[in-house]
């Protein structure tokens, strides 16, 4: 799948965290579609819905997705009948009827790779107690595919279903070394910094993804949340293909992720074991 570039508009603030002070990049992301017809319209304000922004009112809703305020609540009242939207007093938050479709979009190879990584997710998650990730690349994004939230856990916009920027998080880092030279050439022409820590150019990301592929190991050094730090490891294919990436994540004042090396690389090949056992059965199965 490929994701369109988009054109961010950002504002920087400054935070501190252990004594180190690091600059948040916030702002939004306004794929460039066309936007003239009702149903596009209806994709914008679904669209203006993220892990940081699930509720809102149509004042804000319309500004996101750039359309008129009386057009967002015409097409919101739409989508609330088709329970595409839940409407609470004045404000809109994302439908049950949007999970139900996420389910069926399910690919047979995620659901396959979802099952057999829960064991090993699990296992992680037991040793570290810390959150435990299951990632899959989505052009220049990383999909977040199963997640189980650690004690005490950083505030984190990686969530179940949600996408953020390769380049800027350990599990994405661990897909885009082994991916394609395209691939690689796409994300590095459209970073997206979320924090000072965050990769800010190409020749930067290069020299990363050159270190992964010596060491089969990515680290999050505060470049997606001031305060969280990840290590990552990539899921191979019997053919050497990247599959997914499993990581592990907590706060720079607890967790070291260097600790975690050997665990890691065990749960990343266990889960490409079994990912590859289960293609099998899928295959001979038809």
């Amino acid at each position: 799948m490929t994701i369109p570039h988009t054109a961010v508009s950002a504002r920087a603030t400054s935070t501190t965290h252990g004594g180190a002070s690091i600059q948040l990049i916030t702002g939004r992301d306004h794929p460039e579609r066309d936007s003239s017809t009702s149903v596009a319209k209806a994709l914008a304000l679904l669209s203006s819905f993220t892990p940081q922004h699930l509720t809102m009112g149509v004042s804000e809703i319309a500004r996101r997705a750039q359309l008129p305020k009386s057009t967002a609540h015409r097409l919101l009242s739409v989508l609330v009948e088709w329970e595409m939207v839940t409407k609470h007093g004045t404000e809109y938050s994302p439908g049950g009827r949007l999970n139900e479709l996420a389910a069926l979009a399910a690919q047979p190879a995620t659901q396959d790779l979802r099952r057999v990584a829960l064991p090993h997710l699990l296992d992680l998650y037991e040793m570290t107690h810390e959150t435990v990730n299951l990632c899959v690349l989505a052009g220049d994004d990383v999909l977040y595919v199963e997640k189980i939230h650690g004690h005490s856990c950083v505030n984190s916009p990686a969530r179940v279903g949600a996408r953020l920027p390769a380049a800027n998080t350990a599990v994405g880092k661990a897909l885009l070394a082994f991916s394609t030279a395209g691939v690689i050439a796409r994300a590095a022409d459209n970073l997206r910094p979320a924090t000072s820590s965050s990769i800010a150019s190409p020749a930067q990301l290069a020299h990363e993804l050159a270190a992964i592929r010596r060491t089969g190991i990515a680290y999050d050094r505060q470049e997606t949340r001031p305060g969280l730090t990840c290590i990552a490891a990539p899921i191979h294919s019997w053919s050497g293909s990247i599959v997914a990436a499993v990581s592990i994540s907590g706060p720079v004042r607890r967790f070291q992720p260097a600790n975690a090396t050997a665990a890691i690389r065990v749960a990343a090949a266990g889960i490409a074991k079994l990912a590859q056992e289960a293609s099998w059965q899928r295959h001979l199965g038809r």
